[in-house]
């Protein structure tokens, strides 16, 4: 709880300064990061959930939902790290840029790259022991978690995400990229589904372990669509920003080009 609001009182206080710059700072995203953090401390913090986790597979497949997805989407739509940028001096920012354009954030940004430790390691969390592992190791359930939380935020930065990321792919591999993990994570909540026995937590309860794959099947649908409508917005708003060469915008934008020749 403590980090979760250290983290809101910085962030509101950086755009509390940005708005007083020409430039400004739109609410929305201040709305998205305290929507955000907000996702993040039911997940963690409500016993309601954090309680029943260790066997109810709803409840675990909630708190995935909320930490994997859904939070770190409102995370990366409040641009947290362009905010940072406008408010820090140029000489800390220098050193910020030189890691945006660093080899290994390159590599480690790609969507591609993003997909594998996002939607990856949900194979390896559900297929293998490492479910029951993190029932009976906090240590490794917090890793997870953790792990949920910077993968998930990766991911929609990689694809969708407004602040800058230097040498990021064109639209047609993000929207690819997209495509595929909609159906790795759909096929996995099939999987799930038709065999409830190879979640351990539903072992002993099928009737829950089905709903917990329903639950990611249709919460994850939703959470992909959402950053679906986010990539395709950043591209409409980049093309709208591109001016367009002379002989494409015709002479009607220009009232007086009809004039130029007499």
């Amino acid at each position: 709880m403590v980090l979760l609001a250290i983290a809101l009182l910085a962030y509101t206080a950086a755009a509390r300064r940005a708005r007083r710059t020409p430039r400004g700072w739109n609410g929305l995203r201040t709305a998205s990061f305290t929507l955000g953090v907000a996702l993040l401390a039911a997940a963690l913090l409500l016993p309601s959930l954090t309680h029943t986790a260790h066997h109810d597979p709803r409840v675990h497949m909630l708190q995935h939902l909320f930490i994997g997805m859904y939070a770190p989407l409102a995370l990366v739509m409040a641009a947290p790290l362009t905010l940072g940028l406008r408010t820090l001096p140029a000489t800390r920012r220098r050193p910020v840029a030189r890691v945006l354009r660093s080899r290994p954030v390159h590599v480690l940004g790609h969507p591609a790259t993003a997909l594998l430790l996002d939607t990856g390691v949900l194979y390896l969390v559900h297929l293998t022991p490492l479910h029951t592992a993190m029932q009976t190791h906090p240590p490794v359930q917090a890793l997870v978690y953790l792990h949920y939380l910077a993968a998930g935020y990766l991911f929609a930065w990689s694809l969708a995400g407004p602040d800058p990321a230097p040498r990021r792919p064109g639209t047609a591999t993000r929207l690819t990229t997209l495509l595929l993990a909609i159906a790795a994570h759909s096929f996995l909540a099939k999987l799930l589904y038709a065999h409830p026995h190879t979640w351990p937590p539903g072992a002993a309860h099928t009737a829950l372990a089905e709903e917990a794959a329903q639950l990611m099947y249709y919460g994850g649908d939703l959470a992909e669509l959402l950053l679906a409508v986010a990539l395709f917005a950043g591209w409409y708003r980049r093309r709208s920003r591109t001016p367009r060469p002379l002989a494409e915008r015709g002479a009607h934008a220009y009232p007086g080009a009809m004039f130029q020749r007499h």
